[in-house]
């Protein structure tokens, strides 16, 4: 199967860098590469220490991840090199996330890496290899319209991963290569296997690579002991209903874990003080908000001020909104909106950009929702 890489050059004079984490998805990338006739060179960032991460599962960029990423780029004759990134994602993935949990917000690393780690410093050493451009596994399309580069998503909705990558800048677009944007992921494994690379049926990774166990309150407990503090559960009155053993437990819109009996209907998490080490609960009506403020926006286009759809979280569906400039205007209420997120932009399947959410209005007062 032929992918154009889209470099205005001839085949044989083209050197391409690639991006692999160990998986499948980086590995088949890598192989295509290869085939095009490119000078192809396979890159992996080492983000943690190499003793430490050898028996991690569910995590990528760790010990058994480099050596899976070195066995392909010898499987198809690549070079393959690694390099220590683990300072660099330990102050801008893994702190950041630990700040934002004992800020009570609902942070989403993945984003925070592909910023920082992945689309900044792997993108200036592709730059220093003298790479025409730097090609990746994810499940993004690069179209070029008008001369413009835009991001897409996924033909296959199931694999999407644009809500991940709205913080990329069009600099970056412009160098970044997504091959396996319009294939589904089967194809992708069946691929790997009439390649015979051995990481063709290998288990994807989790979204949150350094939490392989899903056990944030760990991690955010190690790096901050004072985080895991108790304190009380109040309802949208002030009004004591029980304790809770942490607010890092806890994110808005939960509605587990909080063992409070006796209500005249399900409670779910509103929103966290931190300052007070109060867990705010209510009735589900009370988490539809009507409008966030968003900061730091990305913006891949010109200019949109038409309505646009939007998702709050890597899983929803996107809805219909307006966004001032500042804030985002829902055209029906939306449901667990939690400061920290991302709202990514979207104009049907183009990605427009997005920013970061840091403040939220509720739908209903507090005393309408009780």
């Amino acid at each position: 199967m032929s992918i154009d890489f889209q470099i205005d050059k001839p085949m044989t004079a083209r050197r391409i860098v690639v991006a692999m984490s160990g998986g499948v998805d980086s590995s088949v990338v890598a192989a295509l590469a290869k085939a095009t006739g490119a000078e192809t060179i396979g890159i992996t960032l080492q983000l943690y220490d190499h003793g430490a991460a050898v028996g991690r599962k569910g995590s990528c960029c760790a010990g058994k991840d480099i050596r899976d990423a070195r066995a392909v780029a010898e499987k198809i004759g690549i070079p393959h090199y690694v390099f220590d990134y683990e300072n660099n994602f330990k102050e801008s993935v893994i702190d950041d996330f630990v700040s934002e949990y004992v800020a009570g917000r609902t942070p989403v690393p993945c984003i925070r890496c592909n910023q920082g780690v992945k689309f900044t410093d792997l993108l200036n050493v592709a730059r220093e290899l003298g790479a025409d451009c730097l090609a990746t596994g994810h499940y993004v399309r690069r179209l070029v319209n008008d001369g413009r580069v835009e991001m897409h998503r996924a033909l296959d909705p199931a694999r999407d991963q644009s809500y991940f990558l709205f913080a990329t800048t069009k600099e970056q677009l412009d160098y970044l290569r997504f091959p396996l944007g319009s294939l589904p992921k089967p194809k992708v494994r069946e691929m790997a296997a009439e390649l015979g690379l051995s990481v063709a049926m290998k288990a994807d990774s989790q979204d949150i690579c350094f939490v392989p166990d899903g056990d944030y309150a760990r991690i955010v407990e190690e790096k901050c002991p004072d985080a895991g503090q108790g304190g009380d559960i109040v309802d949208l009155n002030g009004q004591i209903l029980g304790q809770h053993s942490g607010l890092i437990h806890f994110t808005v819109g939960q509605r587990r874990g909080l063992e409070i009996g006796g209500q005249k209907e399900p409670l779910y998490v509103i929103r966290l003080n931190p300052e007070k080490k109060q867990l705010v609960v209510g009735p589900r009506r009370a988490l539809a908000v009507a409008k966030a403020v968003i900061k730091d926006v990305n913006w891949l286009v010109d200019g949109f001020d038409r309505e646009m759809q939007v998702k709050i979280r890597s899983a929803a569906k996107p809805v219909a909104a307006r966004f001032d400039g500042t804030e985002l205007v829902f055209d029906q209420p939306e449901y667990g909106v939690s400061p920290g997120q991302a709202a990514v932009f979207y104009n049907g399947d183009q990605v427009l950009g997005g920013g970061w959410i840091v403040d939220t209005t509720p739908a209903v007062s507090d005393d309408a929702a009780e």
